[in-house]
Protein backbone atom coordinates (compact mmCIF):
# COMPACT_ATOMS: atom_id res chain seq x y z
CA UNK A 1 0.00 0.00 0.00
CA UNK A 2 1.48 3.22 -0.98
CA UNK A 3 2.29 5.75 1.81
CA UNK A 4 0.74 9.36 1.45
CA UNK A 5 2.46 12.19 0.87
CA UNK A 6 2.97 14.99 3.56
CA UNK A 7 2.26 18.34 2.48
CA UNK A 8 4.74 20.14 2.19
CA UNK A 9 4.38 24.20 2.92
CA UNK A 10 6.99 27.02 3.43
CA UNK A 11 7.00 28.86 6.34
CA UNK A 12 8.72 31.67 4.91
CA UNK A 13 10.97 31.91 8.02
CA UNK A 14 12.73 35.01 7.46
CA UNK A 15 16.63 34.53 8.23
CA UNK A 16 16.26 37.25 10.91
CA UNK A 17 13.55 35.14 12.67
CA UNK A 18 14.94 34.69 16.92
CA UNK A 19 14.97 30.82 16.85
CA UNK A 20 15.35 29.03 20.41
CA UNK A 21 17.36 25.90 20.33
CA UNK A 22 16.67 24.31 23.84
CA UNK A 23 19.89 21.91 24.29
CA UNK A 24 22.51 23.87 22.11
CA UNK A 25 25.51 22.04 23.35
CA UNK A 26 24.16 18.27 23.38
CA UNK A 27 25.03 16.40 20.24
CA UNK A 28 21.91 17.05 18.35
CA UNK A 29 21.18 20.68 19.73
CA UNK A 30 24.81 21.74 18.82
CA UNK A 31 24.22 19.99 15.25
CA UNK A 32 20.99 22.00 15.13
CA UNK A 33 22.98 25.01 15.61
CA UNK A 34 25.66 24.10 12.85
CA UNK A 35 22.18 23.66 10.24
CA UNK A 36 20.78 27.20 10.78
CA UNK A 37 24.07 28.67 10.55
CA UNK A 38 24.92 26.94 7.56
CA UNK A 39 21.55 28.27 5.87
CA UNK A 40 21.94 31.84 7.55
CA UNK A 41 19.58 31.65 10.23
CA UNK A 42 21.80 33.40 13.03
CA UNK A 43 19.92 34.91 15.28
CA UNK A 44 20.13 31.85 17.88
CA UNK A 45 19.37 32.06 21.13
CA UNK A 46 21.40 29.67 23.32
CA UNK A 47 21.45 29.41 27.36
CA UNK A 48 22.95 26.86 29.44
CA UNK A 49 22.03 24.44 32.27
CA UNK A 50 23.05 26.91 34.61
CA UNK A 51 21.62 30.16 33.08
CA UNK A 52 18.23 28.60 32.62
CA UNK A 53 17.13 25.38 34.55
CA UNK A 54 14.40 23.88 32.44
CA UNK A 55 12.68 22.09 34.94
CA UNK A 56 11.99 25.52 36.29
CA UNK A 57 8.46 26.68 35.48
CA UNK A 58 9.22 30.29 36.53
CA UNK A 59 12.63 30.64 35.26
CA UNK A 60 10.82 29.13 31.57
CA UNK A 61 8.36 31.60 31.35
CA UNK A 62 10.87 34.56 32.55
CA UNK A 63 12.82 33.43 29.39
CA UNK A 64 9.59 33.20 27.49
CA UNK A 65 8.66 36.60 28.47
CA UNK A 66 11.87 38.14 27.84
CA UNK A 67 13.64 36.68 24.95
CA UNK A 68 10.35 35.81 23.13
CA UNK A 69 11.79 33.83 20.52
CA UNK A 70 9.42 32.98 17.21
CA UNK A 71 10.85 29.35 16.48
CA UNK A 72 11.44 26.73 19.26
CA UNK A 73 13.74 23.28 18.67
CA UNK A 74 13.31 21.32 21.69
CA UNK A 75 16.56 19.31 21.98
CA UNK A 76 16.84 19.40 25.58
CA UNK A 77 16.57 16.02 27.66
CA UNK A 78 17.90 13.68 30.10
CA UNK A 79 19.28 11.14 28.11
CA UNK A 80 21.11 7.75 28.31
CA UNK A 81 21.59 4.05 27.56
CA UNK A 82 19.97 0.60 29.28
CA UNK A 83 21.69 0.96 32.54
CA UNK A 84 20.98 4.69 33.11
CA UNK A 85 17.47 4.56 31.43
CA UNK A 86 16.97 1.68 34.17
CA UNK A 87 18.97 3.11 37.51
CA UNK A 88 17.37 6.59 37.39
CA UNK A 89 13.96 6.08 36.19
CA UNK A 90 12.48 8.57 38.18
CA UNK A 91 14.36 11.31 37.31
CA UNK A 92 14.05 10.32 33.78
CA UNK A 93 10.18 10.39 33.82
CA UNK A 94 10.39 13.95 36.15
CA UNK A 95 13.05 15.56 34.29
CA UNK A 96 11.92 15.25 31.04
CA UNK A 97 7.88 15.40 31.75
CA UNK A 98 9.28 18.79 33.62
CA UNK A 99 11.49 19.93 30.75
CA UNK A 100 9.31 19.34 27.97
CA UNK A 101 5.49 20.81 29.70
CA UNK A 102 7.72 23.90 30.29
CA UNK A 103 9.01 24.79 26.85
CA UNK A 104 5.41 23.50 24.91
CA UNK A 105 3.13 25.13 27.48
CA UNK A 106 4.82 28.90 27.53
CA UNK A 107 5.52 28.58 24.00
CA UNK A 108 2.22 28.53 23.15
CA UNK A 109 1.31 31.21 25.99
CA UNK A 110 3.81 33.90 24.45
CA UNK A 111 3.00 33.05 20.73
CA UNK A 112 5.85 30.88 19.00
CA UNK A 113 4.98 30.37 15.30
CA UNK A 114 6.22 27.00 15.13
CA UNK A 115 7.88 24.93 17.57
CA UNK A 116 9.72 20.73 16.99
CA UNK A 117 9.77 18.88 19.63
CA UNK A 118 11.79 15.85 19.56
CA UNK A 119 11.57 12.37 20.99
CA UNK A 120 12.80 9.21 20.66
CA UNK A 121 12.39 5.88 18.92
CA UNK A 122 11.73 3.96 22.22
CA UNK A 123 8.32 5.31 22.46
CA UNK A 124 7.18 2.36 20.09
CA UNK A 125 6.48 -1.22 21.39
CA UNK A 126 8.43 -3.32 22.25
CA UNK A 127 7.38 -6.10 19.95
CA UNK A 128 5.95 -3.86 17.15
CA UNK A 129 6.08 -5.05 13.60
CA UNK A 130 8.87 -4.27 11.88
CA UNK A 131 10.18 -1.43 10.15
CA UNK A 132 8.32 0.86 12.73
CA UNK A 133 5.59 2.92 11.90
CA UNK A 134 3.89 5.90 13.27
CA UNK A 135 0.69 3.92 13.03
CA UNK A 136 2.10 1.53 15.89
CA UNK A 137 2.12 4.54 18.84
CA UNK A 138 -0.03 3.08 21.92
CA UNK A 139 -0.38 -0.40 20.20
CA UNK A 140 1.34 -2.45 22.81
CA UNK A 141 3.80 -2.96 25.92
CA UNK A 142 7.13 -0.93 26.06
CA UNK A 143 10.57 -2.29 26.64
CA UNK A 144 10.65 -1.82 30.56
CA UNK A 145 14.09 -0.75 30.70
CA UNK A 146 13.62 2.53 29.13
CA UNK A 147 9.65 3.08 29.80
CA UNK A 148 9.96 5.90 32.21
CA UNK A 149 11.70 7.99 29.46
CA UNK A 150 9.79 6.80 26.28
CA UNK A 151 6.60 7.60 28.55
CA UNK A 152 8.07 10.91 28.85
CA UNK A 153 8.48 11.54 25.24
CA UNK A 154 5.16 10.18 23.96
CA UNK A 155 3.85 12.31 26.38
CA UNK A 156 5.39 15.38 23.97
CA UNK A 157 3.88 14.33 21.44
CA UNK A 158 0.42 14.23 22.78
CA UNK A 159 0.90 17.88 24.06
CA UNK A 160 1.96 19.34 20.66
CA UNK A 161 -1.16 17.33 18.97
CA UNK A 162 -3.24 18.46 21.63
CA UNK A 163 -2.46 22.39 21.90
CA UNK A 164 -2.28 21.99 17.68
CA UNK A 165 -5.99 20.93 18.34
CA UNK A 166 -7.61 22.95 20.71
CA UNK A 167 -5.24 26.34 20.13
CA UNK A 168 -4.19 26.19 16.73
CA UNK A 169 -0.75 25.51 18.01
CA UNK A 170 1.97 24.91 15.08
CA UNK A 171 4.18 22.33 16.92
CA UNK A 172 5.27 19.41 15.39
CA UNK A 173 7.03 16.19 17.02
CA UNK A 174 10.13 14.38 14.99
CA UNK A 175 10.79 10.66 16.12
CA UNK A 176 14.64 9.98 15.45
CA UNK A 177 16.35 6.78 15.63
CA UNK A 178 19.26 6.10 17.62
CA UNK A 179 21.90 9.00 17.35
CA UNK A 180 25.83 9.59 17.12
CA UNK A 181 28.16 12.18 16.35
CA UNK A 182 30.07 15.11 17.16
CA UNK A 183 29.61 16.66 20.94
CA UNK A 184 27.76 12.53 21.87
CA UNK A 185 28.43 11.59 25.33
CA UNK A 186 30.80 9.00 25.96
CA UNK A 187 30.48 8.34 29.30
CA UNK A 188 31.69 4.35 30.27
CA UNK A 189 27.98 3.96 32.57
CA UNK A 190 25.38 6.37 30.80
CA UNK A 191 26.39 6.36 27.13
CA UNK A 192 24.21 5.00 24.37
CA UNK A 193 25.77 1.99 22.70
CA UNK A 194 27.62 3.44 19.85
CA UNK A 195 29.76 5.75 22.00
CA UNK A 196 30.42 3.50 24.73
CA UNK A 197 31.83 1.02 22.14
CA UNK A 198 34.10 3.97 20.63
CA UNK A 199 35.02 4.23 24.13
CA UNK A 200 35.85 1.16 24.92
CA UNK A 201 37.88 -0.35 22.27
CA UNK A 202 39.72 3.33 21.84
CA UNK A 203 40.79 2.52 25.38
CA UNK A 204 41.21 -1.04 24.58
CA UNK A 205 43.81 -0.06 21.65
CA UNK A 206 45.70 2.54 24.16
CA UNK A 207 45.74 0.00 26.79
CA UNK A 208 46.82 -2.91 24.92
CA UNK A 209 43.85 -4.63 26.30
CA UNK A 210 43.03 -8.18 24.78
CA UNK A 211 39.43 -7.87 24.25
CA UNK A 212 36.40 -5.85 24.63
CA UNK A 213 33.32 -6.77 26.25
CA UNK A 214 30.28 -6.23 24.50
CA UNK A 215 26.81 -6.11 26.60
CA UNK A 216 24.17 -8.41 25.71
CA UNK A 217 24.65 -10.90 23.12
CA UNK A 218 25.09 -9.57 20.53
CA UNK A 219 21.68 -9.98 18.50
CA UNK A 220 19.86 -6.99 18.70
CA UNK A 221 19.40 -4.93 15.13
CA UNK A 222 19.95 -1.01 15.43
CA UNK A 223 19.73 1.44 13.19
CA UNK A 224 21.89 4.68 13.38
CA UNK A 225 21.73 8.27 11.48
CA UNK A 226 24.38 10.75 12.14
CA UNK A 227 23.49 14.09 13.97
CA UNK A 228 24.38 16.33 11.16
CA UNK A 229 21.76 14.49 9.26
CA UNK A 230 19.41 14.42 11.87
CA UNK A 231 19.85 18.02 12.12
CA UNK A 232 19.27 18.69 8.58
CA UNK A 233 15.93 16.66 8.40
CA UNK A 234 14.75 18.69 11.38
CA UNK A 235 15.13 21.91 9.91
CA UNK A 236 13.88 20.91 6.26
CA UNK A 237 10.86 19.83 8.80
CA UNK A 238 10.44 23.03 10.47
CA UNK A 239 10.94 25.27 7.11
CA UNK A 240 8.21 23.09 5.55
CA UNK A 241 6.46 20.18 6.77
CA UNK A 242 3.00 21.46 8.82
CA UNK A 243 0.86 18.25 9.55
CA UNK A 244 0.31 17.66 13.19
CA UNK A 245 1.44 13.93 13.12
CA UNK A 246 4.84 13.59 14.05
CA UNK A 247 7.24 12.13 11.64
CA UNK A 248 9.93 9.08 11.75
CA UNK A 249 13.10 10.14 11.02
CA UNK A 250 15.64 7.36 10.60
CA UNK A 251 18.65 6.25 7.78
CA UNK A 252 16.42 3.26 6.77
CA UNK A 253 18.94 0.69 6.99
CA UNK A 254 19.90 -1.61 10.43
CA UNK A 255 23.19 -3.41 11.65
CA UNK A 256 23.44 -5.84 14.79
CA UNK A 257 25.06 -4.75 17.63
CA UNK A 258 27.99 -7.86 16.40
CA UNK A 259 28.62 -6.11 13.44
CA UNK A 260 28.31 -2.57 14.70
CA UNK A 261 31.14 -3.97 16.94
CA UNK A 262 33.00 -5.50 14.75
CA UNK A 263 32.91 -2.12 11.92
CA UNK A 264 34.04 0.11 15.20
CA UNK A 265 36.60 -2.70 15.91
CA UNK A 266 38.14 -1.92 12.37
CA UNK A 267 37.84 1.63 12.11
CA UNK A 268 39.69 2.21 15.37
CA UNK A 269 42.06 -0.51 14.50
CA UNK A 270 41.83 -2.88 17.60
CA UNK A 271 43.22 -6.14 17.10
CA UNK A 272 42.12 -7.83 19.62
CA UNK A 273 38.72 -10.40 20.25
CA UNK A 274 35.31 -9.66 20.97
CA UNK A 275 33.56 -10.82 24.16
CA UNK A 276 29.62 -10.91 24.40
CA UNK A 277 28.10 -10.51 27.96
CA UNK A 278 24.91 -12.13 27.92
CA UNK A 279 24.19 -11.46 31.32
CA UNK A 280 23.09 -8.05 30.44
CA UNK A 281 20.18 -7.17 28.99
CA UNK A 282 19.87 -6.96 25.11
CA UNK A 283 17.14 -4.27 24.94
CA UNK A 284 14.64 -4.39 22.29
CA UNK A 285 14.94 -6.72 20.22
CA UNK A 286 15.00 -5.35 16.73
CA UNK A 287 14.25 -1.38 16.29
CA UNK A 288 14.08 -0.22 12.51
CA UNK A 289 12.16 3.09 11.51
CA UNK A 290 10.01 3.29 8.88
CA UNK A 291 10.79 6.64 7.58
CA UNK A 292 8.63 6.56 4.08
CA UNK A 293 6.98 9.31 5.32
CA UNK A 294 9.50 11.34 5.75
CA UNK A 295 11.32 9.92 2.15
CA UNK A 296 8.31 10.55 0.70
CA UNK A 297 9.06 14.34 0.81
CA UNK A 298 12.18 14.31 -0.68
CA UNK A 299 14.56 14.31 2.16
CA UNK A 300 17.10 11.46 2.52
CA UNK A 301 20.55 11.29 4.70
CA UNK A 302 23.81 11.37 3.54
CA UNK A 303 26.35 10.18 5.55
CA UNK A 304 26.73 5.74 5.40
CA UNK A 305 27.73 4.41 8.77
CA UNK A 306 31.16 3.51 8.22
CA UNK A 307 31.94 7.11 7.23
CA UNK A 308 29.66 8.37 10.36
CA UNK A 309 31.82 6.41 12.73
CA UNK A 310 35.19 7.27 11.67
CA UNK A 311 33.98 11.65 12.08
CA UNK A 312 32.15 10.58 15.80
CA UNK A 313 36.13 8.60 16.31
CA UNK A 314 37.92 11.89 15.26
CA UNK A 315 35.33 14.15 17.31
CA UNK A 316 36.48 11.76 20.73
CA UNK A 317 39.81 12.08 20.12
CA UNK A 318 39.83 15.60 19.53
CA UNK A 319 37.67 16.15 22.91
CA UNK A 320 39.65 13.53 24.64
CA UNK A 321 43.46 13.60 23.83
Amino acid sequence: MAVSKPKIISNNMEKSAKIYVAGHRGMVGSAIVRELNKLGFNNIVMRTSGELDLRNQAQVEAFYQSEKPEYVFISAAKVGGILANNTYRAEFLYDNLSIQNNLIHFAHVYGVKKLMFLGSSCIYPKLAPQPLKEDYLLSGLLEPTNEPYAIAKITGIKMCEAYWDQYGSKFISAMPTNMYGPNDNYHPDNSHVLPALIRKFHEAKTNGSDSVTVWGDGSPFREFLYADDLANALVYLMLNYNEKEFVNVGYGDEITIKDLALLIKKIIGFEGHLEFDASKPNGTPRKLMDSSRLFNTGWKPKTNLEEGIALAYQDFLNRNL
